[in-house]
């Protein structure tokens, strides 16, 4: 029998509201056993992050506390454990990695300099240097050109990259027990594989615990032992893996396996699955494509000479690029961190500089235009951002930063657009109501949403998308990618959906775009891309999907 090494028991916490304390963990009970993979599961404001927190011992105490339970960690009480002994021990023999590693990493410290800081905080470099070590573990999680991003700040690379760094820091001091808030939510699905790959290595190697948080059920059946699903601060039901896919017994635990999108599910269809019943109106659609792009190409300088004098030529970040989207239709552009997706996506608005042609419904966007000029396409095309808590005003309330752009262009006046606010947080499934609540007060699903509001404020006829569903659970992303489908539907709205989620990108697509290096390898319909891909790299991208169903990669251990 595998012993014990965490134990939580009757673990209940209470947030201090202006209206009192209100429960958000009630009775939380679980082990962790030595070498063992433990996945909790459920939507977003279930519990499963404070729930870590709560071991870590990084609860905001302003807000929240512990009220009854306890924590142990081979033995001992972590809730009665002086913090000396607590700071030793976290990040040394409990480590975690965190879901935003943009907000968890320092930004004005290099990626080595913090790499370095925590191997010698835990005394664990030995005889090798610490920035050895930070070279070594760079390496292992498959980091391209790993010596240069020692050098480099955490705005300068990729979301995925940034993970990246966050999953060395953290397995850099051997820990017994991995804490993991949806390590791989930021990863495309070939990378995903490698992480979930070294996990897995340095369980066996190491013995090591992992307590894997994610909303991802198909990294669920891939690495759990157990799992764990969590509703409303409670444990609906725990229990082996393959009795949880096979045999659940609560209806939320089936709700959440029925949410999950599995490739291959919309074979032999050529476009999206309606979301409404036709009633017989369609909106007008132009003629000609919204989107055209032709022989985009994208490169970024780096500074070099003293005081940072002059700029070093690099190559091509994004490299003749060529697509383009008809009207209410959308193109999934898909690939792994650093393919240039997101670069095609903020170059084709005219957000970073480019060269090449790009027009927007007939306009031509160029490199450098002036805001006035940049003006009307502006109110053609609209973006929404992967992260939505850090694309919206944390001072501003959700309804004036919906109407923001209509205060830009000076379109309605303050009661006109009061009422068009109203009329977008109900179109995104809202009440109307929560037009004077603050970013902070809404859940990351519910964010997403407040984002699709504000772009769909100009009555846009392009939205690019840009990984806006990444950071969602099943649930609330079948919610989301539904209402976009919606929208499409009934404004005519195009789409460019970039994601690394293949099975998302086949929901949603009519036409798919591959990229690597910058390059796109392979485009054509939907249904020419996976069902028969003509590229080595696509068909790499599709195997590398997890599949929920456990049973298959026990089968393959």
């Amino acid at each position: 029998m595998k012993q014990a090494l965490l134990s939580v028991r009757g673990l209940t916490v209470d947030a201090r509201t202006p209206q009192g304390l209100r429960r958000v963990l009630d009775s939380v009970s679980f082990d962790l056993n030595e070498g063992e993979t433990l996945c909790l599961a459920g939507e977003s404001g279930s519990g499963k992050s404070v729930t870590s927190l709560a071991i870590m011992g990084l609860l905001p105490g302003a807000s929240l506390r512990v009220s009854a339970g306890e924590i142990l960690f081979d033995g001992q009480s972590l809730l009665t454990l002086p913090q000396r002994a607590l700071r030793h021990l976290r990040g040394g023999d409990i480590a975690m990695i965190f879901q935003e590693p943009m907000t968890s990493l320092n930004p004005i410290m290099t990626i080595g300099a913090q790499m370095a800081e925590a191997i010698r905080a835990h005394g664990r470099d030995g005889q090798e240097s610490a920035e050895v070590l930070t070279r070594q573990m760079l390496d292992a999680v498959h980091m391209n050109d790993a010596a240069r991003r020692l050098t480099q700040y955490p705005h300068e690379l990729s979301g995925g990259m940034r993970q990246r760094v966050m999953i060395a820091m953290a397995l850099s001091c051997r820990p017994k027990v991995l804490i993991a808030d949806e390590p791989t939510t930021a990863l495309d699905v070939t990378v995903q594989a490698q992480i979930l790959t070294l996990l897995r290595e340095l369980r066996r190697e190491f013995s090591t615990s992992i307590l894997l948080i994610t909303h991802d059920m198909g990294v669920v059946a891939e690495m759990a032992d157990r799992v764990a699903v969590m509703r409303g601060g409670r444990l609906e039901e725990q229990g082996d893996s393959l009795d949880i896919f096979e045999r659940p017994q609560q209806d939320y635990t089936r709700q959440l396996l029925a949410a999950v999108p599995r490739l291959g599910s919309l074979a032999g269809t050529d476009a999206p699955p309606r979301i409404t019943a036709p009633t017989g109106e369609s909106p007008v659609l132009s003629t000609w494509p919204v989107l055209d792009v032709q022989g985009l190409c994208v490169s970024y300088a780096r500074p070099r000479g003293w005081l940072g004098r002059g700029a070093e030529k690099t190559p091509n970040t994004v490299e003749s690029v060529s697509f383009s989207i008809p009207a209410g239709q959308t193109l999934g552009l898909v690939g792994e961190s650093g393919s240039g997706k997101s670069t095609t996506g903020k170059a084709v608005l005219g957000l970073i500089p480019f060269s090449g042609q790009v027009e927007l419904d007939g306009r031509e966007v160029r490199a450098g235009q002036s805001p006035v000029l940049m003006r009307p396409i502006r109110r053609t095309a609209q973006m929404i951002f992967q992260d939505p808590y850090a694309s919206l005003d944390p001072r501003m309330c959700i309804g004036d930063a919906i109407a923001e752009p209509l205060l830009i262009h000076g379109i309605a006046n303050a009661s006109e657009r009061r009422d068009h606010v109203a009329a977008l947080l109900g179109r995104v499934g809202l009440s109307p109501d929560v037009a004077t609540r603050y970013p902070h007060e809404f859940s990351g699903g519910q964010r997403q949403r407040i984002c699709i509001a504000r772009a769909l404020a100009l009555k846009p006829k392009l939205i690019v998308s840009d990984e806006s569903v990444a950071a969602l659970d099943v649930s609330v992303r079948a919610k989301v990618l539904d209402l976009m489908l919606e929208l499409q539907e009934q404004l005519g709205l195009s789409y460019l959906f970039i994601s690394h989620d293949m099975a998302v990108i086949e929901r949603m697509s009519h036409q798919v775009a591959v990229m690597r290096g910058g390059h796109i390898v392979e485009i054509g319909s939907r249904r020419q891309i996976f069902e028969n891909p003509a590229d080595d790299y696509t068909r790499c991208l599709m195997q590398a999907v997890p599949i929920p169903d456990p049973r298959r990669y026990r089968q393959s251990a």
